[in-house]
This record gives C-alpha cells, structure tokens and sequence, in this order.
C-alpha cells in the first residue's frame, strides 16, 4: 500500500491557495478612503505672541439696593422746613377786598376840570417866523369837545401873500401852509406867468362834523387842523376858482400841479372828483392814521 503522506501535504497546499485568494488586495495610492481623514493639527502658537485677554467686566447691578447712595447734602445747604399750615378753607368765600375809594380830582365834574398840558410850540413858531409868516397867538379853544390849546390867527404867508380875514390853526398846520404856499408861487409864475398874491380861503377852525354832517365824527376843522383853499389871487389878471376847469387849459395845470405839491405837506388832500362835498375847494389836514397813511385824491 502506497504511503499517504504526499496526498496529505498537497490538500494542505491547496487550501492556503484558497485562502490567499479570499484576502483582498491591497489598494491602490491614487484611491480615497472611504472616510475623510482629518488634517493635522497646526503647530501651537507661542506664547510671546498670544494676545492679553480682557478682564471680563461685571455689569453693574440693576437692582435699588446695589445703587450707591449719594453722600448727604450738607447742612448749610439745606432749606429750612417751614412748618406745615393747615390749609383753612372757609365754609363760605370771603368777598374781594373792596378797591380804595377814587381820589376827589378824579370823580365827577372835578375829572372833567382837568387839564392837560399843551405841547411846546416854541420852535415851530421860531419856524413861522423864519418863513415870512405873519401871525398872532389866540386864546386856547375848548368849544365841547372842539379844542385847540395854542391856536394862532395867521395874517399873511411868505411873499405877501394875503389871508383875507385870516386863519385860524395850529402852529403845525401853519407851517405846513406855508410851505405849500411857497410852492404855489413858483406854479403861478411857472405856469400862469403871473405872482400869486393871495389865497380866498372857505374856512379854518370850525366846530363840525365831517361834511357838515352832525352824526359824523368831527373834522379836522373842530381842531384848528384843517384849511379850505376856495381860490387863487394873482397881481395882473384873474383869479383862479378851485373848480373842474377845461383839459389842457392853464387853469387846470396850475390847479393840478398845486394840489398834487399839496400831498407832500398834509396827510389828507381832497379837491373836485374826490365828492361832490370838495367839488368847489381844496381841503388839506394833518389827521394822523394808521402806518402814517396818507389821503391824496
């Protein structure tokens, strides 16, 4: 009988030749791993170069009791407490005290006794003067409520120029007359080529209303502030009426002209075309109005 031992050996080989197939080959270095790995760590930095952290603040308590408490006011600062009084509130109100009684020069017919000082026309009446203008002081005027305290009559204008039966007014409104009346000469010779030698005048102080009208508030007339102009006088031909005069004519540029150099001395200026109550003169005053408004028709 042959020996077995050779056949034992060659199973043997055989199955370590079966075993080694069933181990699987190692991979390739160009394949990934199934499971990313991680990358290595950097180098720790040193410590000469790490940045000083921060002391870490604490908030500040919130609550009432972790508040500081103010130190205390010192003594002499401190207002003195005035003790409490008791509100009193009576049961019924006290009336108002009664006012102190008016003083005697104040009530009745003593209030209407009394007097206000005038103003100062000294320089304006200087000013007259100056001007050529003839005039006289007049006793004060007090006709109800008509009043002038210094009136004066004024006789004749600059140049000679007549004020038949004169004219009553303030020292204010003198001068302005006056001034205009100069103006009035250069017109005349200008235009007319004739002097002016007097003025026809409708009226100066007296006590009305406006218009002559009863119900209405007084005129500047009441006052000794108002002056009708009627006419023109000249030396060598005719007067001229304050009237509608023909257009183009000379009477109608010199009545132009010397109306419209009126608006530059009174605040109201009214003439024919204004109403039918200034149809036949001019009328000029110094009523102050609101804003220095001035009346020129």
């Amino acid at each position: 009988m042959p020996p077995r031992r050779p056949m034992f050996f060659l199973a043997l080989s055989s199955l370590a030749l079966g075993l080694c197939e069933m181990v699987p080959a190692p991979t390739s270095a160009a394949e990934a791993p199934a499971v990313p790995v991680p990358p290595p760590l950097p180098p720790e930095r040193p410590r000469e170069l790490k940045p000083v952290q921060p002391v870490e603040q604490k908030p500040a308590p919130t609550s009432e009791a972790a508040k500081p408490t103010p130190p205390a006011r010192p003594a002499e600062l401190t207002p003195a407490k005035e003790p409490a009084q008791e509100a009193q509130k009576p049961e019924i109100p006290t009336p108002p005290p009664t006012p102190p009684e008016r003083p005697p020069e104040l009530s009745g017919e003593a209030a209407l006794a009394l007097k206000v000082a005038p103003p100062d026309d000294t320089a304006c009446r200087t000013r007259l003067k100056r001007l050529g203008v003839a005039f006289e002081p007049l006793p004060a005027i007090a006709e109800g409520q008509c009043t002038a305290p210094l009136p004066l009559k004024v006789t004749k204008l600059a140049d000679d120029i007549a004020l038949p039966g004169g004219a009553t007014l303030t020292c204010q409104v003198a001068e302005s007359f006056a001034r205009w009346a100069t103006e009035v000469q250069v017109a005349a010779e200008k235009t007319l080529k004739h002097p002016l030698t007097g003025l026809e005048l409708g009226g100066t102080y007296v006590c009305r209303g406006q218009n002559h009208d009863v119900d209405a508030k007084l005129s500047e007339h009441a006052f000794a502030a108002a002056v009708d102009v009627m006419g023109f006088s000249f030396a060598g031909r005719a007067s001229v009426p304050v009237k509608a005069m023909p257009a183009g004519s000379e009477e109608s540029e010199f009545l132009a002209s010397v109306r419209g150099k009126a608006c530059g001395f009174f605040r109201t200026v009214l003439g024919p075309g204004s109403n039918a109550a200034h149809a036949n003169h001019f009328h000029f005053d110094d009523r102050e109005r609101n804003a220095g408004h001035r009346l020129c028709e």
